[in-house]
């Protein structure tokens, strides 16, 4: 095999997990890694990937977005969903919200349940989450000081957002002066992936400053078609490209970095997977593994909106002459509305008694306004985009057909289970409470969705079916553990194939209690050092705050 295609690691994909590995499987430079992406680069110049206030642009578009669609929903109406996904160096994180959350300490305390998961407590993962991030605010036993990943906190530059927390305290929740720190639950300050007024990707963080090693390779506009598999082993891939069809040779591993859809449809055009599934796309299959895209999850989210009384929104944004004015200053220097991504308040609650850790989650925005920048109402507002964090629903992807050009199909199955419903409507129920409290009664002017006519049981399930949308967190589709359907075990090594391993959220058994960019880049930092062999990193003693579930309400 040609020496340039000749390397000791492949990573098949540039998104969050693969910027991370790249850069730190490189730091050997005994080592050759390529890195596939089938997307183009991040180019600086390009302000709709750049200016976080700009986030609907790219999610949106289809220059750096696969803009995936979910097969019809039978419980939202029929609708498809929209799935934008990252196709750029950066994957997801060059297009997503910005919003930092790493979850709950009790979502890797409960992967953990999982014999073969020990390692992923919360107290072993703690460390990769410091590894990776520079806090603006400084480092302490949570948060980072020296990572590639800078996360500064919300400024609030409307008296909105603190209004917001300060309703939320009211209404009887907890405050926390950090959701990513001692404490998750309650309301406080959002952090968000931006640094210096710009969006700070994984590739930002990661990957660029890599790629000035000679022992790292970075193709764009490299689509992966299949994993070659001799004897039981990975051995290479299959890359489409400019030059043709390519055989890259891998001589230790091959690390599938796709995320939730790639990773296990390219698992599936290679003949791992569901034997019965395979053959009916017409893929030969070599290695039956059945939980290969099972235990598909997401979060489901809703806008519950009000008009403001007072001038203190984004609305002026919306006119074409504010957005100019708005751009011109943020090209300049980087700053005013331009540099947010405006989700800087937030909150985490339980929606019942009972419930061990938050399952409910909060974004708060001082506009109303929808993910495509289609404004509620021609006057100032504000909203939250609430729902559920851990829905019981499971769904599926396959394949539409034996070609990585072909969507595969998405059924998140969404709203399966009477529990997603009860869930939804505490979601709206308890944030017209917040919204009514004290601190936000100067400003609320009127709720506009779902509006003060929606108040039983079935109304608010006809506007759940109606309104719902994905908050873009698929994961689950590679489960990491043991049991029939895991596909790869606590290592991240698929179950029967040697040389293979899955690194990003499809690994997550279940999904974590909010935004997923931080959770995967802590992954990806802890997968680097089980790849290299390296000592894990010792566990935290740092403590966490567990509200006691019999005895509170809802906060």
């Amino acid at each position: 095999m040609a020496e340039r295609n000749s390397f000791d690691y492949v990573i098949v994909g540039a998104g969050s997990a693969g910027c991370v590995l790249a850069a730190r499987l490189s730091e050997d430079p005994t080592v050759r890694v390529a890195v596939l992406e089938a997307g183009g680069r991040d180019h600086w110049w390009d302000w709709r990937i750049h200016m976080p206030a700009a986030l609907a642009y790219p999610m949106n578009g289809t220059r750096y977005n696969w803009d995936y669609h979910t097969e019809p929903q039978p419980n939202l109406g029929g609708r498809r969903m929209h799935w934008p996904r990252g196709r750029v160096l950066g994957g997801s994180s060059s297009i997503n919200g910005m919003v930092y959350v790493r979850g709950n300490a009790l979502d890797f305390d409960n992967w953990a349940q999982d014999p073969a998961l020990r390692h992923w407590r919360y107290a072993e993962c703690l460390p990769y989450f410091r590894k990776a991030e520079t806090y603006d605010r400084g480092g302490d036993a949570y948060r980072g000081s020296d990572g590639p990943l800078h996360v500064q906190g919300g400024r609030g530059w409307s008296p909105l957002y603190q209004a917001f927390v300060e309703a939320g305290v009211a209404a009887g929740y907890h405050r926390t002066a950090d959701m990513n720190g001692e404490a998750q639950e309650g309301f406080g300050r959002m952090d968000m992936t931006i640094h210096r007024g710009r969006r700070w990707s994984a590739a930002r963080a990661y990957l660029h400053p890599a790629m000035k090693r000679r022992n790292l390779v970075v193709r764009t506009g490299a689509l992966t078609g299949r994993v070659r598999v001799e004897n039981g082993r990975a051995v290479g891939v299959e890359v489409r490209g400019g030059r043709g069809v390519e055989q890259i040779h891998a001589a230790r591993e091959v690390i599938l970095a796709g995320g939730a859809i790639n990773s296990p449809q390219l698992l599936m055009l290679s003949g791992i997977g569901p034997a019965d599934m395979l053959a009916r796309a017409g893929v030969t299959p070599i290695h039956d593994l059945k939980g290969v895209g099972r235990n598909l999850q997401d979060h489901l989210e809703l806008y519950v909106q009000a008009s403001c009384l007072e001038p203190v929104s984004l609305y002026p944004a919306t006119k074409w002459w504010r957005k100019g004015w708005v751009g011109a200053r943020w090209l300049a220097t980087q700053t005013g509305w331009g540099a947010t991504n405006h989700f800087e308040s937030g909150g985490f609650i339980r929606s019942r008694p009972g419930v061990a850790w938050p399952d409910i989650q909060y974004h708060f925005l001082p506009m109303a306004v929808r993910y495509d920048g289609k404004g509620a109402i021609e006057a100032h507002g504000f909203q939250v985009h609430v729902g559920p964090m851990r829905s019981p629903s499971r769904g599926t992807l396959t394949l539409r057909a034996d070609t990585p050009d072909a969507h595969p199909l998405i059924d998140p199955n969404y709203m399966s289970h009477p529990d997603d419903w009860a869930e939804m409507r505490a979601s709206i129920r308890l944030t017209r409470e917040i919204f009514a409290q004290a601190p936000l009664r100067r400003f609320n002017g009127g709720e506009i969705a779902p509006g003060p006519a929606v108040q039983t049981d079935a109304e608010l399930d006809a506007f759940i079916a109606q309104a719902a949308e994905s908050a873009y967190h698929p994961c689950g589709t590679c489960r990491m553990g043991s049991g029939p359907d895991a596909v790869v075990d606590g290592d991240c090594r698929v179950h029967g194939i040697e040389g293979l391993r899955v690194v990003d959220a499809s690994i997550m058994p279940q999904v974590t209690t909010g935004n997923l960019n931080a959770p995967v880049i802590m992954m990806a930092e802890k997968a680097a050092d089980l790849i290299r062999g390296r000592t894990p990193l010792p566990p935290s003693d740092a403590a966490v705050w567990v509200a006691d579930p019999a005895t509170q309400r809802q906060a």
